[in-house]
């Protein structure tokens, strides 16, 4: 029955690529002199590459019934099983923790949240940051590939908002594809043509940020975290880095490659192909970032000048860029926070509301990106069924413009994202009551379930009023969270699909 409804082939190659990707640690950690670092990965990396190899011969020349549906469900089933590969090595090498937690932590990195149990990462060797990074960064150019060679031909994952049908249309388009089309085949184009891409992109970032002062080891975990949007970091966050404003500068660029896919190929649906100044997801980042970090600019001002610290001023620009980097960063789902995002709070002795934050990681970035959240598109539809609802109130007689693309977007775009959005906002509730159950505050619980369903990790450090240490709440509870990050990843209309009656249909 395995055989029939998944793509082990499809699982092995995963395995195999996660097994060699050990070696890295392994080698960091021995030119170190870590010895006892280096051996479990090394050791972990020849086992698993042995059991790879093993279950590769005993399913080669393996189809599947139906491609696309077995594309899926290994899609789903590489989110639960490959963290339990990926957390021996960590476990092992860590040695001060449980296989539970080393499992949460792969999770979270594999998933590109990010949250972390360890709140200090000056207890953790470097090779255990690097391996981090790395599975953060495996896990973004997964679901940057999966979601162009899986998610896009069934209507998943945000395409769904350019869909001409209604929500059932998913289901529909989803037979079409499966009869015309072999993933298999998407799945090796794509990768062929976006993972040369992904990593001449973080090796370019890596130069830069190296190039303005980080050092080397540092400067890979932060270009690894910023195109994976995981914000991992190996020092605690942008605060402790040398890289200053300039390393700044060059995350902040290199995260626009989380707001729209047309910044890095060109439209997979071959409908804006050149059009990259009019890209709906670029237009709404571009708003995003100039209305937020001003109206944030303006409420902290009026603080300076009701206290009459005129000589503050000047500060002011930097913070300024603080608020413009912390809300780019949020709203890719990164979580980096500047180095003068604090400064915005101590200019004008004014709180930074973390409700911001949450809002803006919510909304997320662009479909077929590193990116979480409701993504940039399906707001987009929102916003301009809103605009055109309240046109029709002033002129109830008029006609929509802007060509058939535009209305289907105000139209049936607007509905099925409207759809997601409810979803989105029910799986808050279900993961707060969730976590409310397990003995969790509730204002802690409303954070934690944002950052997990959106993931952006890093939420849980800087949107509430105090940190939240992941690390203090029940197993229980990190359980939900676990889960909730794989949905949060995937997306509940792909959860969905999978209890469609169509969808198992021979």
């Amino acid at each position: 029955m395995l055989k029939r409804i998944t793509d082990l082939p499809f699982f092995v190659l995963l395995m195999g690529i996660s097994s060699l990707a050990m070696i890295a640690p392994a080698a960091f950690a021995l030119s170190h002199g870590h010895h006892a670092i280096a051996r479990p990965f090394f050791y972990s990396m020849i086992l698993f590459m042995l059991l790879t190899t093993l279950i590769g011969f005993a399913t080669h020349g393996q189809q599947p019934r139906r491609v696309a549906r077995s594309h899926l469900i290994t899609l789903v089933g590489a989110y639960l099983i490959l963290p339990i590969l990926l957390a021996v090595p960590f476990h092992e090498a860590h040695g001060r923790t449980t296989f539970f937690d080393a499992w949460f932590e792969m999770v979270s990195d594999f998933t590109t949240t990010g949250s972390t149990l360890y709140d200090s990462p000056w207890r953790m060797n470097a090779a255990l940051h690097l391996w981090r990074a790395i599975v953060g960064w495996m896990g973004g150019l997964f679901i940057w590939i999966t979601a162009v060679a899986i998610l896009a031909p069934m209507n998943l994952g945000g395409f769904e908002v350019r869909n001409a049908g209604a929500p059932q249309g998913t289901v529909q388009s989803f037979v079409q594809i499966t009869r015309v089309a072999n993933t298999s085949e998407r799945l090796t184009r794509y990768t062929l043509q976006l993972a040369p891409l992904y990593i001449g992109l973080t090796f370019a970032l890596w130069v830069g940020l190296s190039a303005v002062g980080e050092r080397p080891f540092v400067a890979l975990i932060h270009a690894m975290s910023t195109m994976s949007t995981s914000g991992i970091s190996a020092t605690g966050g942008l605060y402790w880095a040398n890289g200053g404003v300039l390393g700044e500068i060059l995350i902040f660029a290199f995260m626009f490659f989380a707001v729209s896919r047309l910044t890095f190929s060109s439209d997979i649906l071959a409908q804006e192909k050149g059009r990259l100044r009019k890209d709906p997801e670029i237009q709404m980042a571009l708003l995003l970032i100039t209305i937020v970090p001003t109206l944030l600019y303006l409420r902290h001002y009026v603080g300076v000048l009701e206290e009459h610290r005129i000589d503050g001023l000047l500060t002011g620009l930097k913070a300024l860029w603080g608020s413009v980097f912390t809300v780019m960063s949020f709203l890719t789902t990164t979580g980096f926070e500047s180095r003068y995002w604090t400064l915005v709070a101590d200019w004008s002795e004014l709180s930074t509301p973390g409700l911001v934050l949450l809002g803006l990681s919510i909304t997320g970035g662009g479909i077929a990106t590193t990116a979480g959240g409701v993504k940039l598109l399906r707001v987009y539809a929102l916003f301009r069924h809103s605009e055109r609802e309240l046109e029709r109130l002033v002129h109830p007689s008029s006609v929509g413009g802007s060509g058939q693309e535009a209305r289907r977007i105000r139209r049936q775009g607007a509905q099925i994202a409207w759809v997601f959005f409810m979803l989105f906002a029910l799986s808050i509730v279900g993961v707060l009551t969730a976590l409310s159950l397990t003995g969790v505050q509730f204002e802690n619980a409303m954070v934690l379930s944002v950052a997990a369903l959106s993931t952006t990790g890093p939420l849980v450090e800087i949107a509430a009023e105090a940190p939240i240490s992941i690390s203090g709440v029940t197993n229980e509870a990190k359980m939900v969270l676990a889960l909730a990050m794989v949905l949060g990843r995937l997306e509940a209309l792909a959860i969905i699909a999978l209890f469609n009656p169509d969808f198992w249909r021979k």
